[in-house]
C-alpha cells in the first residue's frame, strides 16, 4: 500500500474528525477502493476505529494521529520544503488571528456600554455588510500565501479555490457560507487549512501565540 495514499487518507480523517469511506475518498482525492484498503490496514494497526450504529464512520486514534504526523513529516522532508512550510506557517498566524476576529464579529456584536456581547441576529444589513467587507479584505490578503502554499506542496493547492468559493457565496448573499459547520464555509475550510499546517509541521495549537 502506497504511503502517499495512507498519508492522504489519515490526514483527511484528521481534518474531518469523523467520516465514512465515501467522504474520505472525496476529501482525500483517493479512489474509494483504495481508501477502504487503507482503512482496513489502519484498523488492524490500531490507527483508526470504526463506529457502527445509527451514525457510522471512522475516527482516528492517538496512535493514528502520530502515524499521520510521521508520514506528513516524511513527505515534506523528502520534497525538501520543510523550511519553506515553516515560513508559510509563520505568515499564516497573523491572518489566522484576523480571521478569528472577523468570525467573532459575524457571530456576536458588542453590547451597549459595559454589557456583554450579544448574538448577531443579522437584522442590521449595514453591520453585516461591513463584516463581509472585512472577510473580503482578509481573503485578498491571504491569496498570495495560499498560492505559495500550493506551489510549495501540491496537497495545499485546493484550499485557495475552496476559500474563494465560500467567499463568493457569502458575497452572493448566502450567510451560511461564512461560519456554518458541516459545509465548506469559509471558517470550515480555514479551520482545515490551519489543522493541516499543524499536522504537517507537528505543531501544537496550544503553543501558538
Amino acid at each position: 500500500m502506497s504511503e502517499t495514499f495512507e498519508t492522504r487518507v489519515l490526514l483527511a480523517l484528521r481534518l474531518t474528525g469523523f467520516a465514512d469511506s465515501d467522504r474520505l475518498a472525496d476529501r482525500s482525492g483517493v479512489d474509494l477502493d483504495v481508501v477502504v484498503a487503507v482503512l482496513e490496514r489502519a484498523a488492524s494497526a490500531g490507527w483508526v476505529q470504526r463506529r457502527e450504529g445509527r451514525t457510522r464512520g471512522w475516527t482516528l486514534s492517538a496512535e493514528g494521529r502520530r502515524r499521520g504526523e510521521e508520514l506528513l513529516a516524511a513527505e515534506h522532508r523528502a520534497a525538501g520544503v520543510s523550511a519553506r512550510l515553516a515560513e508559510h506557517y509563520e505568515a499564516f498566524l497573523p491572518l489566522n488571528a484576523r480571521l478569528h476576529d472577523v468570525c467573532t464579529r459575524w457571530q456576536v456584536r458588542a453590547g451597549s456600554g459595559d454589557a456583554a456581547p450579544v448574538p448577531n441576529h443579522h437584522d442590521d444589513p449595514d453591520y453585516d455588510a461591513a463584516v463581509v467587507g472585512e472577510l473580503v479584505e482578509l481573503h485578498d490578503s491571504a491569496r498570495p500565501l495560499l498560492g505559495e502554499l500550493g506551489r510549495t506542496l501540491d496537497r495545499f493547492a485546493g484550499y485557495g479555490d475552496r476559500l474563494s468559493l465560500a467567499c463568493e457565496r457569502v458575497l452572493a448573499g448566502d450567510p451560511d457560507w461564512f461560519t456554518r459547520p458541516m459545509i465548506d464555509s469559509y471558517h470550515t475550510v480555514w479551520f482545515e487549512l490551519h489543522e493541516d499546517l499543524l499536522a504537517t509541521l507537528g505543531r501544537d495549537r496550544r503553543s501558538e501565540r
